[in-house]
Order: C-alpha cells, then sequence, then structure tokens
C-alpha cells in the first residue's frame, strides 16, 4: 500500500499518477470530513472555467478563481480559508485551516478587497465517498494519504504543479512518481 497513514479530516488526497477518472487526474483533495459515514473533500488544483464574480454577481471583487470541489453537487459554493480573525464561524479542520464560516462575513471582506486568494479558496461542490468507499480506493493505491503540508501552499495559483509539489514534499519514497507523465502510452 502506497499510503503510510490513515485517511482523516484535515489530511490530503494525492491522486496515484495515472488515475483514469477524468474528475481526480493529478488531484490533490483536503479532507473536510472523514467518519464511519464517508469522507468530503474539495480538490485543491482543478480550476474551473468560472470566477467568483459569475457565481456570485452582487460581489464586486470578481476576479477570485472558482475551483471544482469535485463531481458532487456542483450547483453548491463551498470555501476554506486561513483567516480565522477575520471568519467568524469556521470549523479549524488542519492547524490554521478553516472549513466554511459567515459567508455574509465572506462576501463583504471580498467585495471590500479585504481577503485574498493566499487566505481563501472557492469550490463549486465537492467530492464524496460513501461509507469505506475512500479506505478501499486507498487500499487500492489510488490515492497517498498525508498530513504534512504547509497551509500556505493549499493556496497557490499555480495549481498545475500543485500535484507534482505536494508528491516531491512526500520525499524520496514518492519523488520518482512527480515526473511520471500522465499518460504512460505517451512515454
Amino acid at each position: 500500500m502506497l499510503s503510510p497513514i490513515a485517511a482523516a479530516a484535515g489530511h490530503l488526497l494525492i491522486s496515484e499518477p495515472f488515475m483514469m477518472d477524468p474528475n481526480f487526474r493529478r488531484a490533490v483533495i483536503i479532507l473536510t470530513e472523514y467518519s464511519a459515514d464517508g469522507a468530503m473533500g474539495f480538490i485543491l488544483n482543478h480550476q474551473s472555467e468560472y470566477l467568483l464574480g459569475d457565481v456570485l454577481p452582487d460581489v464586486s471583487y470578481s476576479e477570485m478563481p472558482v475551483y471544482e470541489g469535485g463531481p458532487v453537487a456542483k450547483n453548491t459554493l463551498h470555501f476554506i480559508h486561513c483567516a480565522p480573525d477575520k471568519i467568524e464561524g469556521g470549523i479549524e479542520i488542519a492547524d490554521g485551516l478553516y472549513w466554511g464560516g459567515d459567508f455574509d462575513q465572506v462576501k463583504e471582506l471580498v467585495s471590500n478587497y479585504q481577503l485574498g486568494t493566499d487566505e481563501i479558496k472557492f469550490f463549486a461542490g465537492y467530492s464524496g465517498w460513501t461509507p469505506q468507499q475512500l479506505d478501499e480506493e486507498i487500499k487500492e493505491d489510488s490515492w497517498i494519504v498525508t498530513n504534512k503540508f504547509d497551509v500556505e501552499t493549499l493556496f497557490t495559483l499555480d495549481e498545475q504543479n500543485l500535484w507534482r509539489q505536494v508528491v516531491i514534499s512526500l520525499g524520496q519514497r514518492y519523488a520518482h512518481i512527480a515526473n511520471f507523465p500522465e499518460n504512460p502510452a505517451l512515454n
């Protein structure tokens, strides 16, 4: 099994390099929930074609990207942030990383340019797993799980390299897979 640690809220899921499901190709997912009832998280590095102003026309700072959180409930908007001093009511899922909070506060902060892309990330939809489904996928080596990451890395706008950066940060055991081509037939 590739994954040395178990899945938990606040951990990252890193897709194996040849994941065929286009929803999760080279995906890095932050898990926000993990229990006997299932798991939930957001894809951090698949930017959608939408900007925040496209989904929230009443917010004036509309250039913030919206990411594809996953294939479930794509008509919903979610967010993670590292600004608990500005946004009340968020749930801490990892040290310094929060999920959700007062949405009216968020809209006001974004509109007033008091919250930037280095502090908040928005997602259309989410990734979800039924009970035991994620555990089975981890056993099949579809995912590597890690709890070692810098929160700042999650807010990078360089989504193309996020998967590679996170894989390399896992150490020597995994670093070689960061250079695998997406399609091994093209090698």
